[in-house]
């Protein structure tokens, strides 16, 4: 058995893994809101709940990435995580094996070991949501990279850009023009330039009104620039989709078609597919830490 815990804004979720993949206990607890100590003492208190007593080992996805640099945490939107050193005071607190991996890794850790793309030897996972992540596997084992940033698409420029889209939207790391700021919910909303969630302008565009349509033709196309740069560097045989906007089913064949145009070969067999797992692909990526 394994840990696994899904370090989030608004809640602490944990969960029993099975050598086979199976969920025994899952508790989820809310966060509290900018409160470091609290934050500890919250993951203690569930993992206590979870293994009273025991030494069970413990994976934790959070915001952000640990710094090889400093060992603190950085780039969290919990920002009271940020430059605290979260590993080592886990360590202390817990008194058991913790291992840290970034959220959007931990899911592409899940759908590569028993998700959408098991027995793939290279997969990349994606996370669209209220911002963009990204995480990579190769034959079984999460890729990090020196400076812990393996990837993170998202703070990359958007490809091939047109002249509408330059200098683009300004992106909270300080430049312009991330694919962060296009692909994200809060980016399809902008894109739109109406006060519409990203939901409403998918259920729009379903519902055929034609400027909803519009906007989801420049988002099928942006996401597959996107994407085409990943298969172009990583070429992996399966990207898996994850994050609230993965659940516009339209993705997965307006995406593919258009990939064509921008990848550099003269066939694209990357699938590019929707979660086997679902929200529950971080915390199990995160007990799968411990694999």
């Amino acid at each position: 058995m394994r840990i696994g815990i899904d370090l989030g804004g608004t809640k602490i979720e944990g969960v029993t893994l099975e050598a086979h993949g199976g969920v025994g206990q899952r508790i989820r607890l809310d966060t509290p809101q900018g409160d470091y100590a609290g934050t500890l003492q919250t993951i203690a208190d569930l993992i206590e709940q979870l293994d009273p007593g025991g030494k069970t080992p413990v994976g934790i996805g959070t915001p952000g990435a640990l710094s090889p640099a400093t060992g603190l945490l950085r780039n969290a939107n919990s920002v009271c995580l940020n430059g605290q050193p979260l590993l080592s005071d886990l360590h202390t607190k817990l008194a058991r094996r913790v291992r840290i991996a970034n959220d959007a890794d931990c899911f592409a850790l899940s759908e590569a070991t028993d998700g959408r793309a098991a027995g793939a030897s290279s997969v990349f996972g994606v996370i669209i949501g209220t911002g963009t992540g990204g995480g990579i596997v190769i034959d079984g084992k999460l890729v990090s990279g020196p400076n812990a940033i393996a990837g993170e698409w998202g703070h990359n420029p958007l490809p091939w850009p047109k002249p509408g889209e330059l200098p683009g939207p300004a992106c909270y790391c300080g430049k312009q023009g991330c694919i962060e700021t296009w692909l994200s919910g809060p980016g399809l909303a902008r894109d739109h330039g109406s006060n519409q969630t990203a939901a409403q302008i998918v259920s729009a565009a379903q519902a055929g009104e034609s400027q909803a349509q519009q906007t989801m033709r420049r988002y099928y196309d942006r996401m597959a620039r996107s994407l085409a740069s990943v298969i172009n560097l990583l070429d992996p045989e399966v990207i898996v989709l994850g994050g609230g906007l993965c659940n516009i089913e339209s993705l997965y064949t307006e995406v593919p078609a258009r990939l064509a145009k921008y990848v550099f070969s003269d066939t694209v067999r990357t699938r590019v597919v929707p979660p086997l797992h679902g929200d529950s692909s971080g915390v199990r990526g995160a007990a799968w830490l411990w694999h």
